[in-house]
């Protein structure tokens, strides 16, 4: 990671990682309980086990991915990893709508290349063109970033109401 100050930084919200967690993970358990107390034909049992299997795997993935912050820098878009989602040169436009194709509570970047897929369940995905952050992130944390992104991009300085300057 770099030394460069985090103008915004968005966490998952715990009751809605414990939700999100918990709900995938009691799915999980219901199929593969539907799949051996009452076994419906052969094929019908493995897709049961198979679905159930996946819902608890993805649970896991959830509850690993939501540990991280999102964070915002004058240059990146990244995890507190260091993962760079996106880099705020490479952003075309920011697509927030309420029809927007994004997660919950989230917005879309559109890119200008496209860039590797990856995926983190509740809090961001890559895929192409598009890097969407969302899911489990509290909504009055993602709308501001994503005002600044906007302001970013739009060339109106580094953010909005940045009080970070007076440092």
């Amino acid at each position: 990671m770099s030394d460069t100050r985090i103008l915004a930084e968005v966490g998952a919200s715990a009751y809605r990682r414990v939700v999100g967690v918990g709900m995938l993970w009691i799915l999980g358990v219901m199929l593969i309980y539907i799949a051996a107390t009452t076994p419906p034909t052969v094929v019908w049992q493995i897709l049961l086990l198979a679905m159930g299997t996946c819902a608890l795997w993805l649970g896991y993935a959830m509850m690993r991915a939501t540990t991280v912050a999102i964070e915002l820098t004058e240059h990146e878009l990244r995890d507190s990893t260091g993962t760079v989602l996106a880099r705020i040169a490479d952003v075309e436009k920011i697509d927030r709508g309420v029809f927007a194709f994004k997660p919950s509570n989230g917005f879309t970047l559109i890119l200008k290349q496209p860039q590797s897929r990856c995926w983190r369940p509740g809090m961001w995905w890559r895929l192409g063109r598009r890097v969407a952050v969302g899911g489990v992130t509290p909504g009055p944390l993602t709308r501001p970033m994503a005002d600044m992104i906007a302001a970013m991009i739009a060339g109106n300085g580094p953010v909005p109401g940045d009080l970070t300057k007076f440092d």
